[in-house]
């Protein structure tokens, strides 16, 4: 048996990991919002220009056969606006209920994490070296977006809490889920997933509040000034990142 020692394609947890993903998911769901209210495009023809688009940043993504900060972050925030567009369509294109959308991706997500671990025997993001771990991770990216979209709306607009309110709530659930980690040593692997999937309706919920009118219990500053504001904190962290990231490296056995 021969060790290869291989680099892993996606980023350390590490504080600005988390910095950036909130920051994506919040442009994911003002950035959905602005193409396809205030740019006219609709919600048909922006999900296949987008989903056209995601397809080819993942190829650029899995080109590159370790992590590169612009190419993994270009891919998170077109996963993070198609993932709402997905969940968009079925509501508002086919009348699918947010309880049903709901229940539904959290069926998917759990059948996807269900085939990844019986295929590669883990869910850890610390060995995702080949091409069938990272489509099993990127799929799983996709349907935690969906989800976190439909039970952010779920819990803000049919419940009725409120932008701010669902925003603090699913806040306090991952301070919770933090504490249970990092006190009650709670298993990393759940922890990381728990809070990836809660990030997303914690995004989304702000973004809403910043993006949306007053009359919609927004703060009024709309989908293109939210967007640019969150892309320019991503590019800067991006940009960060490209400067201090150090590759983190994988021993896979090879037969």
């Amino acid at each position: 048996m021969k060790t290869n020692i291989l680099n892993n394609r996606v980023p350390q947890v590490t504080i600005d990991f988390w910095i950036i993903k909130l920051l994506a998911v919040t442009m994911g769901e003002t950035a959905a919002d602005y193409l396809n209210v205030n740019l006219g495009l609709g919600l048909t023809n922006t999900s296949l220009i987008m989903a056209a688009v995601l397809v080819a940043a993942l190829i650029v993504q899995f080109r590159q056969k370790r992590y590169v900060p612009w190419a993994y972050w270009l891919a998170v925030i077109l996963i993070s606006v198609v993932g709402t567009l997905v969940t968009d369509n079925l509501v508002d294109n086919f009348g699918v209920p947010l309880e049903v959308t709901t229940v539904v991706f959290t069926v998917a997500l759990m059948a996807t994490f269900a085939l990844w671990y019986r295929s590669e025997g883990t869910l850890s993001i610390h060995s995702i070296y080949t091409n069938r771990r990272e489509a099993f991770y990127w799929l799983t990216i996709l349907f935690t977006f969906a989800l976190g979209t439909a039970a952010g709306d779920l819990v803000s607009e049919r419940f009725g809490l409120g932008y701010g309110s669902a925003g603090v709530l699913f806040g306090m659930v991952i301070v919770s889920l933090s504490f249970g980690y990092f006190v009650l040593k709670l298993d990393a692997i759940l922890a990381f997933w728990l809070v990836y999937i809660l990030t997303r309706p914690l995004g989304a919920s702000f973004g809403d509040l910043l993006s949306q009118p007053q009359d919609y219990g927004g703060m009024g500053f709309g989908t293109i000034n939210t967007s640019i504001g969150f892309l320019i904190g991503i590019a800067l962290i991006v940009v960060y990142m490209t400067a201090t990231c150090k590759p983190e490296t994988v021993a896979a056995d090879a037969h």
